[in-house]
Order: C-alpha cells, then sequence, then structure tokens
C-alpha cells in the first residue's frame, strides 16, 4: 500500500489531542449559543432560501410555516385572474379596487423607467395559484416578487431575480420587512397599509442612483418620514 495513503488513513483516524477536544467543545458551544439567539431558526432558514427560489414562492411559504416537512408547492392556475394579465393579484382581498389601481400605476410606471418588473401576490395560504405565478408572469432576473401572506409572524416576502439582487443591497428587503412587515404594523395599520408601504418603498429604492448609500432607507407612501429599518431611531438614522 502506498505510504501516502497509510499516513493519511493514520491521520484521518488519530485521536484529537487534548488542545483539539477542548476546540471541538468550543465550536459546538458556540454553535449552540448561536441557536439559542435566534428567537426563531424557521423563519430565518426561510429568509435565507427566499434570495434562491425565484421559483419557489409557495415552496418556501410551506416551509415557513411549519405545516409540513414536505417541501410541496401549490399550483393552482384556476385562481388567477382571467383576460388580460395583470401585476397585482388580490387572493385573499386585502386591496380595495382603488388601492388596486393605484399599485397598478406605480408598478407599471417603476417598470417603464428602469425595466424592473415588480408583482404583488396577496395571499392566505394555501388559498393562492402558488406556482402558476412563475409562468402567468414570466418570472425572470428583472423580477420582483413580492408576496404578501399574514399566515405567519412577517407579511411581507420577496423573491427577487439576479439582476436586482445586482442592484439593491439584500439588508434593503430585511429592513423593509423589519419596518412594515413586523406583526405589530399591520395588525395596527391593516394588510393594505404595509401592502402599499412596501411598494413604494421599492420603488423609491430602485429609482435611486447606484452608489453606496443606495436603498439605505426605507421610504413608504407619501409624506412619510425616511427611516432605515425598524430600529433606526436609536441610531439617528
Amino acid at each position: 500500500m502506498a505510504p501516502g495513503l497509510m499516513s493519511s488513513q493514520r491521520l484521518s483516524s488519530a485521536t484529537p489531542t487534548a488542545p483539539s477536544r477542548l476546540a471541538m467543545r468550543a465550536s459546538v458551544r458556540d454553535a449552540s449559543q448561536r441557536t439559542a439567539a435566534s428567537p426563531d431558526v424557521s423563519s430565518a432558514l426561510a429568509s435565507r432560501l427566499l434570495g434562491g427560489l425565484v421559483t419557489g414562492v409557495v415552496s418556501l411559504t410551506l416551509l415557513a410555516s411549519g405545516a409540513s416537512a414536505r417541501m410541496e408547492g401549490v399550483n393552482r392556475p384556476d385562481l388567477l385572474p382571467t383576460g388580460e394579465k395583470v401585476a397585482i393579484i388580490d387572493v385573499a382581498g386585502f386591496l380595495t379596487p382603488s388601492e388596486e389601481k393605484k399599485i397598478a400605476s406605480e408598478v407599471a410606471s417603476l417598470e417603464r423607467d428602469t425595466g424592473f418588473k415588480l408583482r404583488v401576490l396577496a395571499q392566505n395560504y394555501p388559498e393562492t395559484p402558488g406556482l402558476a405565478i412563475r409562468e402567468y408572469w414570466g418570472v425572470d432576473d428583472s423580477s420582483i416578487v413580492f408576496v404578501a401572506d399574514p399566515t405567519f409572524k412577517n407579511i411581507l416576502n420577496f423573491n427577487v431575480g439576479q439582476a436586482v439582487d445586482l442592484e439593491v443591497p439584500r439588508s434593503f428587503w430585511s429592513r423593509l420587512s423589519g419596518k412594515y412587515g413586523n406583526k405589530f404594523y399591520w395588525q395596527e395599520n391593516g394588510e393594505a397599509k404595509a401592502i402599499l408601504d412596501a411598494v413604494s418603498a421599492i420603488d423609491t429604492c430602485l429609482r435611486e442612483e447606484p452608489g453606496r448609500g443606495k436603498c439605505s432607507a426605507v421610504q413608504g407612501e407619501l409624506g412619510e418620514e425616511a427611516s432605515g429599518g425598524q430600529f433606526s431611531k436609536m441610531f439617528g438614522m
């Protein structure tokens, strides 16, 4: 047998020295502390997955809810609007016709001016068209799929394409969710208000000039003071 292989086998089966065992214990202890410090591990996992699952919006929702251990998505094209395609699908009935019209106008203007496609799906899982929206909206690298669902603690969920991810700092989405998506906000102000604020904030962000300060403020509907997020006042932002 080759000496090099024998050496490798010995190394892999060698008993750790005392310092190594101490380091291993410290590593495990640190990992345990990080897990204990997380208030909602499933939500954190969902947030990480959201950035990469452009085609799996509803599967992600199912995972975040903890309703099932299986990653099964809903695919119900029967819940899609008939006739001319629209950018806002409100299966849950959160928005009034005038609010839908306002969002549709803002979304159309944003797409015309920047090329980015913002699409809004308001749902109460599992009542949702689910994966059927992928083909209906033609989701691509320039798309932002905004799923508003109060089934979970945070009503705002975002799924962004690669071109959007390159343009917008990832921290913007978490700050946006923290400001307008938290349960206290939407329960006090209503689901529609949270959706309108989020759409306005996205519109403002995507229209800003590139640079280090792009999307540093989370700006809701017209007249509201810009903010860096849920805890921004603590730091004077």
